[in-house]
Parts: structure tokens; C-alpha cells; sequence
């Protein structure tokens, strides 16, 4: 069911006629908000996706405590001025038993604080900022700090790759700075000698000015930051310069829509991210099928975070023996649970503690490359 309500979209989803003995009437809500509209709408409907497949598998199995999941989504435009509004809809009008964005970090920050005023658990899918979880207890995140994935990165050039000349390109904001942040934390220790370091807007699309100064530079690789919708103009343009050093990004390029954006030269590109395409692991390689059977497109990062994220939230809930607030909230500090993007458990800040999985565009598609499992450098903050 879809319906306008004060410019957000609302779309709510129950899947209980697959439940047997399940009655419709008995639902347990889970909130959701991601960017349906807007520049990141394809993200958004990616993650939307995911959760949903969730919803409809945990269904099929019987639900949660005899009851069935419905999912409430909302459009937030990736606004921080719609997440707030939305995230007091969800609480007071739908109220959830448990909130999820899906959505990037500005607005997944300002829903944050409201969840935790109303003490109700909150997951951020994939929003990378350090506020988010420091917004207090009730609030968890499945996927990567930036400042993680950043130190990884200089791990998988420094010591896995062998390049020791780097040229950084950082997206200007959040999520880029922190992967920056991270990335030049770590350089030193892996060897690598930063030879230049480039900034550019969410808005840009054309890169002649850095691709110049790259090509000044001539790196041994560039890390560059940015999400498919920027990613792909930036790489098909530094290869059309002649710029043929290997590249890295991050989750931000995990998209079918970047190979289709930088088209030959996506090929070779690299990236941190938390959905391997080849993993024999079941609850990895069940979720990519059944997802592409159900989405009609490929899985991403975005949507196996959609889905982890739902996951979480049901097994919390089922552990919790209740929906009530305060004992939700302490199954979900226990989590201990594989899914489609590892195996999630939360450090005290509820930081996620699981390994960084690397891709390779070949043959224009996202492919396997190595797997960094470093408790140590990949340790998330405890405070």
C-alpha cells in the first residue's frame, strides 16, 4: 500500500498470507527511511529492496513471536530536514518497535538523536558517520565507520598492493572525509607517500581540473572517494586522460550503476565494501539470488544492508521474547548473527565488528578480490 502524506511517500509492506496460522492483524512495525526521490533515489530503492525481502522471508518462516513484520517506509529525500519529522511519525503516530534508516548519513545523523530521545532502537543500514551511534545506546549501525573502511583501504595499497604513491581524491563531505581521514591516519604505516590530495563536490561531474594535476603527479594509485553517480564520471574520465594506475573506492562505487556510468572504465576498479558476489556463504549467496529474483536488478552493497539491518532487527526482537523497548535494546547489544553482509556483533558504542570484503570489476561485474580480517585496524571506537 502507497500513499502521500505531508510530501513524504509512505509505503507499508505485510507479507502475512505466507505466514499459515499468522494472523494479518498482528503485526510488529519496523520503521524505515531511505531516499526514494532524489539524487540518491537508486540507493534508496535499493535498500528498500533489501528490507523488504527480508520482511517477506521472515514471513514465510512464521513471522517474529507468532506475529507478523510490517515494514513502514518513508522518503527522506537523503534530507536531514525530512529525516526529523519522519523519524517522530514512526515513533508516535506508527509507532515502531524498532527504526532503521536506509538512507546516507545526514539524514540518518538527524534521526538518530530522535530515536534515542524516544528510546526506541534505531540501525543505521549503511551510514558511515561517527555521530551517528554516539547519539547514544538505543542506536546501532550494521555496516562500516568511513574512518574504518578508509584504514582499510590504505592496508589493501599500501601492504596487499604494494603502492606506495598515492594520490587521495575526497569527496567533500562526510562520507568522504571520514574514508580520507582514515585513509591518511594509516598511510605512514603501510609506506605510502601521499603525492597529492584533491577535493570535489557532490555536484561535479566534470574533472579536468584533478585529472591534470593527477596526471602531474603520476601516481603509482589514487583512492578516491565518491558514490556511483560521481565515481563513474571521475574514473572514466582520468582513463580517458591516459590515467592508467590502479584505482580504489569504496561501498560508494558498489553499484551495477557505476560499471553502467563509467563503462569500459570500470574495468579493474577496486573497492572496500561489505557484499561479496562470490561468496559460497549461504546466507550471502541465498540473499543475491533470491534478491535478484525478487528486484528484477543486481544486488548491491546498499540492499544486502537493507536486508542485514531488518535481520537484526527481527533476531533482536525474537531474543527479546517482547517487543518492550528496554529489553529489545539489550538483545540487540548481544547480537551475535550471520547474515548476507557477515557477522554482525556490536562493540559497546554499537559499532559493527566484521571483515571488509573487496571487489573487482571484471567483465563488467563486481567480483571477489581478497578479504581484509584485521580485528586490530579494523577495531571501530568504544566511546
Amino acid at each position: 500500500m502507497k500513499s502521500k502524506i505531508a510530501g513524504w511517500v509512505v509505503a507499508s509492506f505485510v507479507i502475512s498470507g505466507l505466514i499459515g496460522t499468522v494472523m494479518a492483524a498482528d503485526i510488529i512495525k519496523i520503521g524505515f527511511h531511505a531516499p526514494l526521490t532524489g539524487f540518491a533515489a537508486s540507493d534508496g530503492k535499493s535498500a528498500t529492496e533489501g528490507a523488504t525481502l527480508a520482511v517477506s522471508q521472515i514471513n514465510a518462516a512464521g513471522g517474529v513471536l507468532g506475529n507478523a513484520l510490517e515494514l513502514v517506509v518513508y522518503d527522506d529525500e537523503a534530507k536531514p530536514a525530512q529525516a526529523i519529522p519522519i523519524a517522530n511519525k514512526l515513533i508516535g503516530q506508527d509507532k515502531v518497535v524498532v527504526g532503521i534508516s536506509g538512507s546516507y548519513s545526514g539524514a540518518t545523523r538527524s534521526a538518530a538523536g530522535i530515536f534515542q530521545e524516544a528510546k526506541t532502537p534505531y540501525i543505521s543500514a549503511y551510514g558511515i558517520h561517527p555521530d551517528i551511534t554516539r547519539a547514544g545506546e538505543y542506536v546501532f549501525r550494521t555496516s562500516f565507520l568511513g574512518h574504518v573502511q578508509g584504514k582499510a583501504g590504505a592496508k589493501l595499497l599500501g601492504e596487499m598492493m604494494g603502492k606506495k604513491k598515492v594520490v587521495t581524491i575526497t569527496l567533500q563531505n562526510d562520507f568522504g572525509q571520514s574514508l580520507a581521514a582514515g585513509f591518511a591516519e594509516m598511510a605512514p604505516a603501510y609506506g605510502i607517500d601521499i603525492v597529492g590530495a584533491y577535493q570535489y563536490s557532490i555536484k561535479d561531474r566534470q574533472f579536468g581540473a584533478i585529472v591534470a594535476k593527477v596526471k602531474s603527479d603520476n601516481p603509482d594509485a589514487i583512492y578516491a572517494s565518491g558514490y556511483y553517480f560521481t565515481a563513474g564520471p571521475l574514473v572514466s574520465q582520468l582513463r580517458a586522460a591516459g590515467v592508467a594506475c590502479p584505482i580504489v573506492g569504496q561501498e560508494g562505487y558498489d553499484s551495477q550503476k557505476f560499471i553502467e556510468i563509467a563503462g569500459a572504465a570500470a574495468e579493474g576498479i577496486i573497492i572496500t565494501t561489505s557484499l561479496d558476489r562470490d561468496s559460497q556463504v549461504p546466507e550471502t549467496a541465498d540473499f543475491i539470488s533470491a534478491f535478484e529474483a525478487q528486484a528484477g536488478f543486481k544486488a548491491d552493497m546498499v540492499a544486502a544492508s537493507g536486508h542485514t539491518a531488518v535481520m537484526v532487527a527481527a533476531d533482536a526482537i525474537r531474543r527479546a521474547g517482547s517487543t518492550d523497548s528496554g529489553k529489545v535494546l539489550a538483545a540487540m547489544k548481544a547480537t551475535d548473527l550471520k547474515v548476507s553482509t557477515g557477522t554482525i556483533r556490536f562493540n559497546a558504542l554499537g559499532e559493527v565488528m566484521k571483515a571488509v570484503q573487496i571487489q573487482v570489476v571484471k567483465d563488467g561485474n563486481w567480483h571477489h578480490y581478497a578479504v581484509i580480517d584485521d580485528p586490530d585496524l579494523l577495531a571501530p571506537p568504544e566511546k
